[in-house]
């Protein structure tokens, strides 16, 4: 087999033939091996593409004709510009010859598709590294070979279309921004010889294969060529007439009518307006409008299923870009028509078909919304003496068809986020365990729609879902699907009625699903009812607020719920009373009428009763809702609350810590250490909600839990100096670590809460920083608790400079003995890598000055993680360590110090720029382009600016500049030595120049990058565009921020209540 490594001899195909064929088809697992192993190594030897004529013209399986061609195109990707003139001319005439070749024969080209079509690969990746410079006749040649042939003619509309794909729908990130403006303006210039070529084949040919290929062709060529050759041509009008008509050209067709639906070229309004009228004068002859398309499209074949989602598409496309072009008398019906075809294929059960009309019905919806908006407040401005405005014409237009879009959202909605108690694959009812992220993302959109329905006709809306509801209580529409839905679609829509009509709503729908509820029987259908009520109530905090008494009445409900065994029904009941907890908390601690003590007194007393069926989980939701309630209680009356909420877990505190004092241990008991752990969760959940009033608990357990913390240090301490490192991994050790790590999370909870910053200097950090950091220090590295950084970083955001006389003995106690535990490699102790660098980032960001103040060892050491973290390859850990750095040269510009910023850039310079420049043309940390550039920038800045003074290493002799310049050559160079010198050269050289021009400096990056990708043989270049990304997620989340629905609604937990109302 190794024979075929020998490219110094004529080729052995037949040999070659034989290798591939064992790898594909072998029988002996070993010998399939071997013979993968062999063409790996064939593939990766720069001299095996010469081997790829001999392959090609002797070889007749088509595997291996195929693996000789992907060696061919890597090469042509990777190496084409540093072959030889003559051997690159050899090569794409022997590809066009043998493209041409095995296009003539029609039967050849049907038998061998997939090859050809690699072929085609081959010879588009040749054209974009030669055309137009060193091939200027190229769409001359392709064009004026076509009518020799019509086999020959397909295959070039299909080279035509892959190039137009390369060049136009995915050369972002893969081509210079100068190579793409290259192609692009060839293309354009040469496009009426293609035109020419495509209108002969679509008025003359009769192959349909042909006809075919020319469509799909002309559909990528749509988005590019030059207007005047779509409108001011008989292209149109040959589409609509000639080809939409016939069923086997009807997809294609429809496609390329998308596409340029898609343009908006106002000159044109016209001929989109002959377009619509022509499309829907052949819609009753190609799908009547009458169809049941659901079931048409269930029973269809996959051609007529594709013909539905096109369609869909095909109106979408239309009316979200042209719509008002068609909003006129004489076109009135078949603008709703359209809109009609939409509702009927929004019925369809396909998601993708769904969410493409939901983009739509956004669009529509608030499009109407605003633009009724607009037209009441020229009413207003008009005629402020209106006491009611009249609707717009255009909602009462599309009244009927949005009742109907409401009616499809409702039947539809998507599950949200908080709904855990759903039907399985199986028809059973089950809890949730894993969130499904689609279903959450498609509830939001169809949120969005229904919220802008119900704000243009809320009575329509509420009528709609009343009508569904009592459906469900008679029985007529009762399932558990369609309950399900109807629910979700009434919780979405809070906060879009006005506050009367909302009220009205809510009472009927919950007082119909409390009926439901006491009517069905059995705990699946109980449970899927009271899961909905549950959903409801918490959706509706704006209500609950301003009713008391129903208020009460749901509460009394969840904890009914939180006796049933159901699962899934506990936890949804616990997290119910825990959102209408931080939402209406005030309520439950104010004296209403009627009432003798506070309703948080009342459950507090019974808090026994409540929690006895809970698991502990579930428990401390429990304390986390009620500790909101106390957060939002007087002064006065949270310290004996607290005692009261706490008072439970304190007696078995109390127990515990007698215990512990008579018998040390007692501590070891695997049934103490549990109920400690639950005892600190417990506290953990109470401190997060409460906020600084916690401190009266803390100051009651506080010196015992230190206790605690320091004994059972000594125990793991004691167990793995008995047993070695190995005790860390035991059952008891694991359970003695989890009540640290809790113990660790309730101080850091506390100190992010409390608001007496000298309290806690002086009588709670230094006994917890004497029992965590000597801890820590001490432990073997799997028994460091990674919660003891993330304690420090908060105790730094905190306390700020307050932690600056801490500083050196947290770099010493924490610094110096994680980072070898991080840096042996990328993989051991994530915890800690995450927890270390977000500690050293609040450092960096609140005590900067005392940074500077360590030792020049200590701070190198700091330098050192830092770039450690940049070239770490989990995103969090790189992204956070450039965050680092970026904010720590800003900080040392912002001193203005030339003293501190020279010792800083002598020291550090060199190895910063060496490490980002790594970092920048690998493909593992493309996230972080943005802040790369950034950084390169401003070390390329300071030196070109002269902001450093001193050389950057020693036995300098020229500028800094220079220096750099040089130096950033000599590593480039050596890292990419296929780049060409002069290339890397000026391209440093560009750089520069673009130092005061930031958007220029990114796109110079962006383009080398790009180039590299192409010598790299790398595809994934999404990531240098994020930023662009990003801002455009920023400007879509701005337009819907005016809209009632959308955000929570201000509740104002201090109005009066109207339960009398």
């Amino acid at each position: 087999m190794e024979q075929i490594l020998n490219f110094s001899e004529p080729y052995n195909v037949q040999l070659f033939d034989q290798v591939v064929n064992c790898m594909y088809s072998g029988v002996n697992r070993t010998e399939m091996q071997k013979a993968q192993q062999i063409l790996t190594q064939y593939q990766q030897d720069p001299n095996a593409w010469t081997t790829v004529k001999p392959i090609l013209e002797s070889s007749n399986n088509e595997n291996s004709k195929f693996l000789a061609l992907q060696v061919l195109q890597k090469v042509i990707q990777q190496r084409w510009k540093v072959l030889p003139q003559l051997e690159r001319e050899g090569v794409r005439n022997f590809i066009v010859i043998t493209v041409i070749n095995c296009s003539k024969d029609e039967n050849y080209y049907r038998q061998h598709k997939l090859f050809i079509n690699k072929l085609n690969e081959v010879l588009v990746a040749i054209v974009k590294q030669e055309w137009p410079q060193n091939w200027r006749n190229f769409i001359p040649e392709i064009v004026n070979s076509s009518p020799s042939n019509e086999t020959l003619c397909e295959n070039n509309m299909n080279i035509l279309k892959l190039l137009s794909e390369e060049v136009f729908d995915f050369s972002s990130g893969k081509l210079t921004s100068k190579k793409i403006a290259e192609l692009t303006e060839s293309f354009c210039n040469e496009f009426s010889l293609i035109y020419q070529l495509c209108e002969a084949i679509l008025t003359n040919a009769q192959k349909p294969s042909l006809i075919s290929a020319t469509l799909q062709t002309l559909l990528r060529f749509l988005n590019w060529i030059p207007r005047p050759y779509i409108f001011e041509t008989s292209m149109l009008e040959v589409l609509i007439t000639k080809f939409l008509p016939i069923q086997q050209f009807r997809n294609d067709t429809l496609r390329c009518l998308t596409e340029i639906a898609a343009m908006v070229e106002p000159k044109y309004d016209e001929k989109f307006e002959l377009i619509y009228v022509h499309v829907m004068r052949q819609m009753p002859n190609m799908l009547p409008l009458q169809t049941n398309l659901p079931s048409a499209y269930k029973n269809g074949s996959d051609y007529d299923q594709k013909f539905v989602q096109i369609l869909g598409l095909f109106f979408t496309s239309f009316f979200t870009n042209h719509l008002q072009v068609v909003e006129k008398d004489q076109y009135g019906q078949l603008v709703l028509d359209g809109h009609q075809y939409l509702i009927e294929i929004s019925k369809v059960d396909e998601t993708e078909i769904f969410k493409n009309c939901l983009d739509y019905w956004i669009f529509l919806a608030r499009d109407l919304y605003f633009s009724e908006k607009k037209n009441q407040a020229n009413v207003y401005t008009e005629q402020t003496l209106f006491l009611s405005t009249p609707p717009s014409s255009r909602k009462l237009i599309y009244s009927r068809i949005l009742s109907q879009a409401r009616l499809v959202m409702v039947s539809k909605m998507a599950k949200p986020e908080e709904v855990i108690i759903v039907e399985d694959e199986n028809g059973q009812i089950v809890k949730e365990y894993m969130k499904d992220v689609d279903s959450i993302q498609l509830y939001k959109s169809m949120r969005e729609v229904l919220i802008y329905l119900t704000h243009l006709d809320y009575v329509d809306t509420e009528k709609i879902m009343l009508e569904k509801l009592r459906a469900q209580v008679t029985g007529y529409e009762w399932s558990w699907h369609n309950l399900n839905t109807l629910c979700w679609a009434i919780g979405s829509i809070s906060g879009a009625m006005d506050e009367k009509d909302e009220k009205r709503f809510l009472v009927t729908v919950i007082k119909d699903l409390l009926n439901l509820c006491d009517m069905k029987k059995g705990k699946e259908n109980k449970a899927v009812v009271a899961s909905n009520i549950m959903y409801v109530v918490g959706q509706y905090p704006r209500f609950l607020v301003a009713h008391w008494k129903f208020l009460q009445t749901v509460v009394n409900k969840l904890f009914e719920f939180m006796h049933e065994k159901f699962p899934g029904v506990q936890e949804m009941a616990c997290e119910t009373f825990l959102k209408i907890s931080t939402k209406c908390k005030r309520k439950f601690v104010q004296r209403h009428q009627g009432e003798n003590q506070m309703f948080v007194e009342k459950i507090l007393k019974e808090l026994k009763n409540h929690i006895v069926d809970l698991e502990p989980q579930h428990v401390h939701v429990f304390y986390e809702a009620v500790g909101y309630m106390i957060q939002s209680a007087v002064p006065q009356d949270q310290e004996r609350l607290i005692k009261m909420l706490m008072a439970m877990p304190n007696h078995r505190w109390q127990v515990i810590m007698s215990n512990a004092a008579q018998n040390l241990p007692s501590l070891c008991d695997p049934t103490t250490i549990k109920d400690l752990v639950n005892l600190l969760k417990t506290n953990v959940s109470a401190c997060k909600s409460i906020g600084h009033a916690y401190i009266y608990q803390m100051k009651y357990i506080f010196r015992e839990m230190l206790e605690v913390y320091k004994a059972y240090s000594q125990m793991i301490s004691q167990e793995i100096s008995n047993i070695g490192p190995k005790a860390a991994s035991h059952a008891n050790v694991r359970m003695m670590k989890a009540v640290k790590r809790e113990t660790l999370r309730l101080v850091e909870s506390f100190i992010g809460n409390t608001e007496d910053i000298q309290l806690l200097v002086t009588q709670f950090l230094p006994p917890l920083l004497e029992a965590a950091l000597g801890d820590y220090k001490n432990s073997v590295p799997d028994a460091k608790d990674p919660l003891v950084l993330s304690l420090l970083s908060v105790a730094m955001d905190k306390l700020q400079s307050g932690m600056n006389q801490y500083l050196p003995t947290i770099l010493e106690y924490v610094l110096e003995c994680t980072l070898p535990m991080i840096t042996t490699n990328f993989e051991d102790y994530p915890e800690h890598r995450i927890n270390l660098f977000t500690l050293l980032k609040s450092i960096n960001k609140n005590c900067f000055q005392s940074f500077l103040q360590i030792p020049a060892q200590g701070f190198k050491l700091i330098i050192d993680s830092i770039l450690w973290a940049i070239k770490h390859s989990t995103r969090n850990i790189f992204e956070t360590g450039l965050s680092i750095l970026q904010e720590m040269l800003s900080n040392i510009e912002q001193l203005g110090n030339d003293g501190i910023r020279n010792e800083f850039y002598s020291k550090f310079y060199i190895s910063i720029l060496n490490d980002v420049l790594y970092i920048l043309t690998d493909t593992l940390h493309g996230s972080g382009f943005k802040m790369q550039i950034s950084i390169i920038h401003h070390l390329l800045y300071v030196v070109a600016t002269n902001k450093i003074s001193v050389p950057l290493t020693e036995n300098q002799n020229e500028s800094n500049d220079m220096f750099v310049k040089r130096h950033m050559h000599s590593i480039l160079h050596s890292s990419f030595q296929n780049l060409n010198t002069n290339y890397i050269q000026q391209f440093i050289v560009t750089l520069f120049n673009y130092i005061h021009q930031e958007q220029e400096f990114t796109n110079c990056l962006r383009d080398f990058l790009v180039t590299l990708r192409e010598y790299q043989g790398q595809e994934d270049t999404s990531e240098l565009f994020y930023e662009e990304r990003q801002r455009k997620e920023l400007e879509q989340k701005k337009v819907i921020e005016s809209v009632p629905g959308f955000l929570p609604p201000v509740i104002n937990e201090f109005a009066p209540n109207q339960d009398e109302e």
